[in-house]
């Protein structure tokens, strides 16, 4: 999977969230990408995902609607979730001080190969086991 890119939960949610008409569209290509298989994810995301949308989203999501976004959605691919990557995630707090969670996206990234994660929430520039974070909305 070397080159592939990462997409982060934030970025899902702009997809579906109008509040920023112009983040939506950006999020939107993005996740159009993913859907066609050139942008990866992991379950965590999709799960943080469905989590913003029924208890953060106003007015929140209802759980109907969200099931078939997230049957939508299915075709992404999702890097495997293991002990391996926990502990990888446990490594990211050691060495980059990253909140435990934010360390399971830094190595699912690396796990999928990938070279990239598109996210908003991590320093952009900046890069982890030799993935590079940037932000799809920096203009």
């Amino acid at each position: 999977m070397s080159g592939v890119e990462f997409l982060d939960t934030n970025v899902l949610v702009y997809a579906y969230d109008p509040g920023d008409a112009r983040k939506q569209k950006i999020a939107q290509g993005l996740v159009r990408r993913a859907v066609a298989g050139e942008i990866v994810a992991s379950g965590q995301v999709l799960g943080e995902f469905a989590a913003t949308l029924l208890h953060k989203l106003k007015p929140p999501a209802n759980p109907a609607d969200l099931t078939v976004l997230l049957d939508a959605l299915g075709p992404i691919n999702l890097v495997p979730l293991d002990g391996d990557v926990i502990l990888r995630a446990v490594k990211a707090r050691e060495q980059f001080g990253l909140h435990f969670y934010d360390g399971m996206i830094v190595a699912s990234a690396e796990r999928g190969g990938c070279t990239k994660i598109w996210s908003e929430d991590f320093n952009p520039g900046q890069e982890y086991f030799g993935v590079r974070v940037e932000n799809p909305f920096a203009s």
